[in-house]
């Protein structure tokens, strides 16, 4: 017979676990229910032949500098892809926002046609949505644009 003060244990851990892993997506729905459906404004990506999507989620500088930054700029420079979007999506937020040579990199970016955005929940989450756009980026709400981007084929890259 089982021990019935390690199944009750094991039985609390377990619901702890899952509430921990439940509550923060729950919360985030409910906190951004707006980010769940396309915006007006919002258009679907149409076309994934020659189109690179770069999905930068990293907060760390050498990361940017020395991998990341460089395949982008140098994809678009070089004609290796047609279009590229830059997706900023996590703590690459806060670190574009505080790192005055990696939002150099990016205006750069933006500058050789590089379409570069940052999601707005992220952006929010980490308090620098405002700091992003007077870098110039496009800030906004990226969940369901990535989504369609996988549905439809797009070639995403995650760094």
């Amino acid at each position: 017979m089982k021990n019935p003060v390690s199944f009750r244990n094991y039985t609390i851990s377990m619901s702890l676990f899952m509430a921990l892993l439940i509550i923060p997506l729950t919360l985030s729905a409910v906190t951004h229910p707006e980010s769940n459906t396309m915006e007006s404004n919002e258009t679907s990506p149409e076309t994934n032949t020659d189109h690179l999507v770069v999905l930068w989620t990293s907060g760390d500088p050498d990361v940017a500098e020395k991998m990341v930054f460089m395949y982008t700029y140098n994809a678009k420079n070089r004609g290796w892809w047609k279009d590229i979007t830059f997706i900023i999506w996590g703590p690459s937020a806060k670190l574009a926002s505080e790192n005055q040579q990696i939002g150099e990199a990016l205006v750069q970016m933006k500058e050789i046609g590089i379409e570069v955005v940052a999601c707005k929940a992220c952006a929010d989450l980490y308090g620098c949505s405002a700091d992003l756009e007077n870098l110039g980026m496009e800030v906004k709400y990226m969940g369901v644009p990535l989504t369609e981007y996988l549905k439809k084929g797009f070639k995403v890259i995650t760094f």
